[in-house]
C-alpha cells in the first residue's frame, strides 16, 4: 500500500435539499417533508445573541453556521445509566457502537442513541470522558474531560463549523470546542487541545464478542426518542453535504469512511477502499511511530489493534478529516 498527498479544493456546490430535515428530532424518523434546510451564518451582536462570545474565536466567525436547533436543542447526556450486555435487548447485532476500555472496564455507546444526543458525559472509574458523535460527519471521538482549565462537562451548542458539531463547556464562560479539530475555538478554551482517548467504532456483535463483560448505555435516557431508527438515513445515502465545508478534496468520495490518525506533526487518512474489500490487518507508519489497523469486510469497520504512544485517532467521513487536516496523507491500495 502506498501513500499519496491530498490536494485541497475550495469549491462546494450547495444543492437545495428536500429530504427530511434531520435536526427536527421530534418528528417521526424519515417522515417526508417539503421543508428545506436553510444554511445560515451566525449573526454576531455583541456576544452574538446566541449565548456565546465569539470575539476571540480562532476559526472564521463567518463560517460558523446554525445547525437548526438552539443551544441544547440536541440534549447531551450526563452520567447515564449503564446496563449489562444481556439486558441490551434494544440493540441488534449490526448496530454500530463506540467502544471504550479503561481501567479494566469496557463500555459500548450505541450510535442509535448518539444520533439524538451527540455527546455523552460519563465516567469510567475515576476517568471523566466525553463520548462524542457528529452524524453529519460520521465522526466518533472520545475525549478526556480533564483540561488545563479544569474538568469540563460538554453540551451541544447548536452551531457548526465545517459541517461539524461545535460543543460548548458548561462553565461560566462557555467556550466552544470543535469535535474534529479536538480543541477549543472560543473563550478561555480557545487553542486548548483536548486529550483524545483510544476507542473503536464497530458493531455491537463484534464489540460484545471481544468484550463479553461490557456494559452498554441504556435506552432509558429520560428523553422520548425513537432509538430504533435514524433521522440521518437519507443523508447517508446521498453524496451531497448539507452545510458548506472548505477546503473540499475529491481524492476520495466525500462520505467515504476513513480512520484519521495523527500526532503533533503528521496526519494520515486510512480509507476503507485501501483494504480492497478484504478483511485484513495492515501496519502503517506516521513519522517514527507505528500502528496496526484491522479491517472487517463484513462489518465495513476499521479499528486500531496496536499503536505507539503519542498517536491519536478518530473515525469520520473523508470530507471532514480533510477539511480540518488538509495536509493529510492518504493510504492507498
Amino acid at each position: 500500500m502506498g501513500i499519496q498527498s491530498g490536494l485541497p479544493r475550495s469549491l462546494l456546490l450547495l444543492i437545495p435539499l428536500t429530504i427530511a430535515v434531520p435536526w427536527s428530532l421530534q418528528r417521526h424518523v424519515d417522515r417526508p417533508t417539503s421543508d428545506q434546510l436553510v444554511v445560515q451564518s451566525v449573526q454576531l451582536r455583541g456576544q452574538g445573541g446566541i449565548g456565546f462570545d465569539l470575539r476571540q474565536a480562532t476559526i472564521p466567525v463567518q463560517e460558523i453556521r446554525s445547525g437548526g436547533p438552539p443551544k441544547d436543542g440536541i440534549p447531551s447526556l450526563s452520567n447515564p445509566t449503564m446496563i449489562s450486555a444481556a439486558e441490551a435487548t434494544y440493540l441488534r447485532a449490526g448496530d454500530r457502537v463506540i467502544g471504550v476500555e479503561s481501567g479494566g472496564e469496557s463500555r459500548a455507546y450505541p450510535l442509535a442513541i448518539l444520533n439524538y444526543h451527540e455527546i455523552i458525559n460519563d465516567r469510567i472509574g475515576e476517568l471523566p470522558i466525553a463520548v462524542t458523535y457528529c452524524p453529519l460527519c460520521d465522526s466518533a471521538v472520545v475525549f478526556d474531560r480533564r483540561t488545563p482549565l479544569g474538568e469540563r462537562e460538554f453540551g451541544v451548542s447548536g452551531l457548526l463549523y465545517n459541517s461539524n458539531v461545535l460543543m460548548y463547556d458548561r462553565s461560566n464562560m462557555e467556550s466552544l470546542w470543535s469535535q474534529v479539530k479536538g480543541e477549543g475555538v472560543s473563550g478561555p478554551g480557545a487553542g486548548v487541545k483536548l486529550t483524545v482517548l483510544p476507542m473503536e467504532l464497530t458493531t455491537w456483535a463484534a464489540w460484545r464478542a471481544r468484550n463479553p463483560n461490557t456494559t452498554v448505555l441504556s435506552s432509558e435516557t429520560g428523553h422520548r426518542r425513537n432509538y430504533q431508527g435514524s433521522p440521518y438515513t437519507r443523508y447517508f445515502k446521498q453524496p451531497q453535504l448539507m452545510f458548506p465545508v472548505k477546503p473540499i478534496n475529491n481524492a476520495l468520495p466525500l462520505k467515504e469512511s476513513v480512520l484519521g490518525v495523527w500526532d503533533d506533526a503528521n496526519a494520515l487518512a486510512i480509507p476503507i477502499s485501501a483494504f480492497g474489500g478484504k478483511s485484513t490487518e495492515i501496519e502503517q507508519s506516521l513519522g517514527s511511530k507505528k500502528l496496526t489497523v484491522a479491517f472487517d469486510a463484513n462489518d465495513q469497520t476499521i479499528r486500531v489493534v496496536k499503536a505507539d504512544a503519542g498517536l491519536q485517532w478518530m473515525n469520520t467521513f473523508w470530507f471532514a478529516w480533510h477539511a480540518f487536516r488538509p495536509e493529510t496523507e492518504i493510504v492507498s491500495r
